[in-house]
This record gives C-alpha cells, sequence and structure tokens, in this order.
C-alpha cells in the first residue's frame, strides 16, 4: 500500500484503534496505558500554553501523520505530538514538522526506536523527543546547525528539564509526569 492508498483506505477494523502505515503495510497502533496518555495529555497542555503565549504560528498536533524522507511512498508514521509552524490544511499529514515526541512503552520498543531514525530523514524536524512511560525519563535528539543528528541522544532524568531549543520551551520533566502514578 502506498502513502496515497493508506490515507483514503478505510479499514474493516471499526474499533477505533490508529492506525500507520509501516514499509506499505497498515500496523495498528495498541491503545496508550494510563501513564502514556496522562503524559501525553499534560504535554499537550504544556506546550498548548507555552505556543499560545509567544503568538505566531506554531502549534502542537495529537497523533499527526508524518511521512519520513526514507521510503516515502511506503511510510506515514505517527508520532504522539508534533509541533509545526505550517497553517492547519484539514489533511491527514502534518507538513513541515519540527519537533515530534514519541511516548515509549514496554511494547513499542523497537517500533519507537525505528520511528525516531525515520523522523531525522524528515528535513524540517528540529529535535525528536522520547519519554518513557514506565519512568519519568527522556532522551532528546536534537539536530545540529550543520544538519547533523548526533550519535546519542540527550537523556534527562526526573530531576533534569525538557528543553526544545527550536519552539523556546524549558519545562521541568516532573511537570510532564504530574498527572501520572510516576509523579
Amino acid at each position: 500500500m502506498t502513502v496515497a492508498e493508506f490515507l483514503e483506505w478505510e479499514p474493516d477494523d471499526r474499533s477505533g484503534a490508529r492506525w500507520q502505515l509501516r514499509d506499505g503495510e497498515p500496523e495498528m497502533m495498541a491503545p496508550a496505558s494510563d501513564p502514556h496518555g496522562s503524559s501525553q495529555a499534560r504535554l499537550v497542555q504544556l506546550l498548548g500554553v507555552h505556543l499560545d503565549a509567544r503568538g505566531g504560528r506554531r502549534r502542537v498536533v495529537v497523533a499527526p501523520g508524518v511521512v519520513p524522507e526514507e521510503r516515502a511512498e511506503d511510510n506515514c508514521l505517527v508520532p504522539d505530538l508534533g509541533i509545526t509552524c505550517a497553517p492547519a490544511t484539514g489533511a491527514h499529514l502534518m507538513h513541515e514538522p519540527l519537533v515530534l515526541i514519541e511516548i515509549q512503552s514496554p511494547t513499542n520498543v523497537s517500533r519507537t526506536r525505528t520511528n525516531v531514525r525515520a523522523y531525522t530523514t524528515i528535513p524540517t524536524v528540529a529535535e525528536i523527543v522520547v519519554l518513557r512511560s514506565t519512568a519519568i525519563a527522556a532522551e532528546v535528539l536534537k539536530r545540529a546547525p550543520n544538519g547533523e543528528w548526533p550519535r546519542q541522544p540527550d537523556i534527562m532524568d526526573a530531576d533534569g528539564a525538557l528543553r526544545l531549543d527550536s519552539i523556546d520551551f524549558t519545562v521541568p520533566l516532573r511537570e510532564a509526569y504530574r498527572t501520572t502514578n510516576l509523579a
């Protein structure tokens, strides 16, 4: 299946499940655990308030469809959150993603890692965040001014701060988990 076919596809499954396209094959995504969904919702709140206060066109989107440069005809991936400066289009795809955020659960480690590698091929992406759903911890990859990605992410624990330079955002990492059982 191509991305164009995927975007027009109506799955027989009517459960409301989310899907992404990986290497031409539709892949069902499991429902979020409570810590996953709670930290995702909390981040939407924190990022939305920050972006609103700064004005401009930047906006946060839940579960946006993004197409990596690598095998672009066969892949439409769905991170947990995305931030873009592009105007809303009503389409299924996020144009010009700036920041992509994944929340990694124990059951999706390899898929998350594969997605993160694919996100690095999107020219507009400046930062990629991976939050853990089982502990207050995060990894942040930041594209260097020369366009290169670091070999290793910045790692932060519960005492660290989540800093996104591309949107001038800093928050204690614990705040992203405040509404979870991990706080």
